[in-house]
């Protein structure tokens, strides 16, 4: 239910400030897909931005959405464990001392299961800000079967508008 609750909190966001959206300012969209991630962010919950990762072999990276989104595209390395399925059984084979990265397409939902892992024991958990989306807009190398692609899932058109570099699936 909350996550329902923060995804309609992000849509009346997005509802309010999609007018910024039609102005063709970069800056605009930049600011009011900020507020849209504030929207739907525990403040608590650490997050890392694309530009603070050099190596994502640092991390267990874990992919949080479904199997359809992961399959267009997936960040290098990742491990699906997806959402609705999401099990801790999944994750038997981590180090819980070790950093895990989660993403979706734009944090909510690896929010969620980060705060699962945290619950689990897992030390260092750490939300991937802004999820595929942002990942592919700063212009990080995205996968598809070991390939570079320039393919987003974007989960839904609504979510799509805020896919400004790469190609958008839904």
């Amino acid at each position: 239910m909350e996550i329902k609750n923060r995804f309609y909190c992000a849509f009346l966001a997005l509802v309010l400030i999609s007018p910024f959206l039609f102005f063709g300012e970069a800056k605009a969209q930049s600011t009011a897909y900020k507020t849209l991630l504030k929207g739907l962010y525990d403040e608590e919950f650490p997050i890392v931005k694309p530009g603070q990762i050099s190596n994502l072999k640092n991390y267990q990276v874990l992919d949080t959405r479904e199997k359809s989104e992961f399959e267009v595209s997936h960040l290098q390395g990742a491990k699906w464990v997806g959402y609705d399925t999401f099990s801790l059984e999944n994750v038997e084979d981590l180090d819980k001392t070790q950093p895990v990265l989660v993403y979706c397409t734009v944090g909510a939902r690896s929010q969620d299961i980060g705060k699962k892992l945290r619950e689990a024991g897992f030390q260092r958990v750490y939300n991937l800000y802004g999820g595929i989306i942002h990942w592919s807009n700063e212009n990080q190398l995205l996968f598809k079967d070991s390939l570079p692609t320039k393919q987003v899932h974007t989960y839904s058109r609504t979510w799509g508008v805020w896919l400004t570099s790469g190609e958008k699936v839904y």
